[in-house]
């Protein structure tokens, strides 16, 4: 027995760093994972049964303001370009206050989910708890916040940036949101990548979230145009953009020190190729965001076979019934046959991880991050745990 550690043996350990182990334990202490094992384990070792241990899981992306909605907005298949709208409505009158709330409440509801690390977007000014604030907050997921940067005019760009710069030099695991290509201007945007670049900070963007957004960028029409035109946000000078827009934006968002493209649910062959020359970028699919919103098969098998990282996020609770990170795994797991599972686990933590610039996160191995998920399984191959993972809750251990 190591002085303040702790160790945990179980039926299985997924460490999805490496493969799976019948029969092994974990050792850790306050900071780290110290030992990973097979076989008999160490003699001051909690048995945790027939489980299967899993790292802490990541949800790359999130707008945990939103924690608050009791349902999704508006109804499953309402397009993009009307949903937007609708959140604009409902959240006309929020407050900071009511937004640091939510956020609390969507933080804690994703440390019971099993989540270690959050990559959120944060809508500028906003509070996050900590230390002081929670006597708990060491038990809550590990942030990144992305300040969102919006806006097609001049003035509202530029002072969406300063705020930006401000959280940027404030702020601890601070990063960068260019919120789309439908609400962005391409200068706000450079902007954005040259601020990632000074910080080296991450930056995040939703890319090709929708074939309405695709007829915007390429012919200045379309639903989308006529969304913007009745918010009063319409400014004709700044659409078309170039003739194949998301090959401009995927170059320009890969001069970031690392980007992470956001749902790509409409992304085309030729986009998924110029993305998979860039080892810094990464996708990040919500799929039952995607699924609410009625979008055809998700490219994520193509994303894969061209060795483009795919991370998973949830979105929020204004697309989604919940935070919870494992029922998005659980639901590619039962949907989405086509996809191999220990894909599915992995982009459900390490890259995930990886994608945030966390390579401690997501993953157990000896200097990992020590949190440990369980999920209840008498399976004894590996076909038969991943079987059990489709149906069975998750728990936190630590």
């Amino acid at each position: 027995m190591t002085i303040n550690t702790r160790a945990f043996a179980a039926r299985w350990i997924f460490p999805v760093s490496s493969p799976p182990i019948h029969g092994g334990w974990v050792r850790v202490d306050r900071q780290q994972i110290v030992e990973v094992g097979q076989g008999s384990a160490p003699a001051d070792a909690e048995d945790l049964g027939d489980v299967a241990l899993l790292p802490g899981l990541v949800n790359a992306h999130t707008h945990l303001e939103f924690s608050d909605c009791e349902a999704p907005i508006g109804e499953p298949g309402n397009p993009l370009y009307r949903w937007i709208g609708q959140v604009i409505a409902a959240r006309a009158s929020t407050t900071v206050e009511a937004k640091a709330n939510a956020i609390a409440q969507g933080l804690r509801e994703s440390a019971a989910a099993g989540v270690s690390l959050v990559g959120e977007i944060a809508t500028l000014p906003c509070e996050y708890p900590s230390q002081s604030d929670d006597s708990k907050s060491n038990e809550l997921p590990e942030l990144v916040t992305f300040a969102e940067t919006i806006g097609l005019s001049l003035p509202r760009g530029q002072e969406r940036v300063a705020a930006a710069k401000r959280h940027l030099d404030e702020q601890p695991n601070a990063a960068i949101s260019p919120h789309a290509p439908y609400s962005t201007s391409r200068p706000l945007i450079e902007q954005c990548v040259e601020l990632a670049r000074q910080f080296r900070c991450p930056l995040a963007m939703h890319v090709a979230e929708s074939p309405e957004e695709r007829e915007l960028l390429c012919v200045a029409g379309g639903p989308f145009a006529e969304t913007l035109k009745q918010l009063g946000v319409w400014d004709g000078a700044l659409f078309p953009w170039e003739p194949e827009p998301f090959e401009w934006l995927i170059a320009k968002l890969a001069k970031a020190p690392r980007a992470l493209l956001v749902h790509g649910n409409d992304l085309q062959k030729n986009e998924i190729a110029t993305i998979a020359e860039h080892p810094t970028l990464s996708v990040v699919y919500c799929p039952r965001t995607h699924a609410f919103f009625g979008y055809g098969e998700h490219p994520v098998e193509q994303l894969l076979q061209r060795g483009v990282r795919v991370a998973l996020g949830t979105d929020s609770r204004a697309s989604n019934p919940d935070l919870n990170l494992w029922r998005e795994i659980q639901f590619l797991l039962k949907h989405r046959p086509d996809l191999d599972p220990q894909t599915v686990l992995g982009m459900g933590t390490l890259e995930g991880a990886d994608a945030l610039g966390r390579t401690n996160q997501g993953r157990i191995q000896p200097g990992g991050y020590p949190h440990l998920n369980r999920v209840s399984t008498h399976a004894k191959t590996v076909e038969g745990v991943f079987r059990d993972f489709a149906e069975q809750s998750l728990l936190r251990v630590i």
